[in-house]
């Protein structure tokens, strides 16, 4: 028997984009029924940003939309979201937390997190905001399946075979990353079964892995202000600056992140590296004239000791042997040429990247239902009435620094109030 509740919307997810999409409706005078298939609300956006939560970015719109080109450069994502962003941008997301008593600082690269530095108070703050626009809300209830007849949505199946009729269903259930938090991929399967395209999911946002012993010896060493290109074949195809870190699998670290994706789409194209300028500050010649002054100063120290005017203790043997330099050998007797090696090593240190970790160590899921199928204006399904997207579930994804929470902000709020307008004209 089915429940008669064909004038609500169906929210199926309670992350980020369902908690937003659920709340708007609410607010928008629809009743709501939020279906969550793990035990709490939030679980993904509690640990992101290592649990600091980067809620978005202050970057002007069209700066903005031009993070939505990762992972690929020739994807019209960041064309897409300008109507979502247009409706309910960073600004707004600022003002909405506030009024929930969730103040936000600024960090850099305009990075905006809440004042706490605790994304528990943002998932709780969203959480009540649902609860208190009347949002029905049902923890341990997985869709099994969408309830469709005649082209349109009737409503949701549940595992347990329950049926539940809506006016409207908005798939908000995330990506495949992070499964142990209820991302197990569950909306591509709905969007599949409603006959929509989902391209085929990736990791994004991911460590990447090198060849050989060297990471392993290195591992725990993190560098800052390091310059790191992305070479397919020797040609550049990405650079980025920032912080990286070692592990005993190969690198990761925020513009590891940042480059995964053009990497993750490269892999088996052919030669595949990471060159690390380890002193980008410095130009040729001024590196050279200080590597000269360096000589001249500890110039009785061994190549291995006068490195460590340049170079992490954990970096110093892997460059030695990679110089082919003898460790021993007395700092005054470098010759030119040698001294050329180091130069050119310092900045181009080259690591061949052979994959990447898996789908469920990634910050986010690149692909997923195509854009192309589902309308900007109104995150509604182009193929089937009543059926809406918001979130990660969607081909549409960002590097880091707060851009993909603000298009699941976003998506969910287009979502929940075109939802809402949906069913508010049915029962007119």
């Amino acid at each position: 028997m089915a429940k008669d509740l064909s004038g609500q919307v169906v929210v199926i997810g309670g992350g980020a984009a369902g908690l937003m999409a659920a709340g708007q409706a609410a607010a928008a005078s629809a009743p709501v029924l939020l279906l969550e298939r793990t035990a709490r609300l939030g679980t993904k956006l509690r640990i992101t940003g290592k649990g600091r939560c980067n809620l978005t970015n202050t970057a002007e719109m069209d700066d903005f939309l031009e993070h939505f080109r990762f992972p690929d450069p020739e994807g019209d994502a960041h064309l897409y979201l300008r109507n979502a962003f247009a409706r309910f941008f960073a600004p707004d997301l600022v003002a909405f937390f506030q009024d929930l008593g969730v103040e936000t600082n600024v960090e850099r690269g305009g990075r905006v997190f809440p004042s706490s530095n605790n994304a528990h108070q943002v998932a709780e703050a969203l959480a009540r905001f649902a609860r208190e626009q009347g949002v029905e809300i049902r923890t341990l209830s997985r869709v099994e399946k969408l309830w469709l007849e005649d082209g349109g949505l009737r409503g949701v199946i549940l595992q347990d075979g329950e049926r539940i009729a809506a006016g409207a269903a908005i798939v908000a259930t995330g990506g495949a990353s992070y499964p142990k938090t209820g991302s197990t991929g569950d909306g591509y399967r709905l969007a599949e079964q409603a006959g929509h395209r989902v391209l085929p999911i990736r990791p994004a946002l991911v460590p990447l892995v090198l060849a050989g012993t060297e990471p392993r010896a290195m591992a725990g060493l993190s560098l800052r202000n390091v310059e790191v290109r992305l070479l397919l074949d020797g040609q550049e195809v990405a650079r980025d600056f920032g912080e990286m870190l070692f592990t005993h699998y190969g690198v990761s670290g925020p513009i590891i992140l940042s480059l995964s994706g053009p990497a993750v789409q490269r892999l088996g194209r052919g030669r595949l590296q990471m060159s690390i300028n380890l002193k980008p500050a410095l130009g040729a010649e001024k590196l050279d004239a200080r590597l000269r002054r360096d000589i001249d100063q500890f110039g009785k120290r061994s190549y291995r000791n006068l490195l460590k005017e340049l170079l992490p203790l954990k970096m110093i043997d892997v460059f030695v042997a990679r110089s082919g330099i003898p460790p021993s050998k007395p700092g005054h007797q470098i010759s030119a040429e040698e001294r050329l090696r180091v130069r050119e090593l310092l900045h181009d240190f080259r690591l061949a990247i052979v994959g990447h970790r898996p789908l469920e160590e990634a910050i986010v899921t690149a692909g997923g239902v195509d854009t192309r199928e589902v309308d900007p204006r109104t995150m509604a399904s182009r193929l089937v009435q009543g059926l809406y997207f918001a979130g990660e579930v969607l081909n549409v994804q960002a590097d880091t620094g707060g851009y993909n929470l603000q298009a699941a902000f976003s998506t969910g709020y287009v979502a929940g109030r075109a939802a809402a307008g949906r069913v508010a004209e049915a029962r007119e």
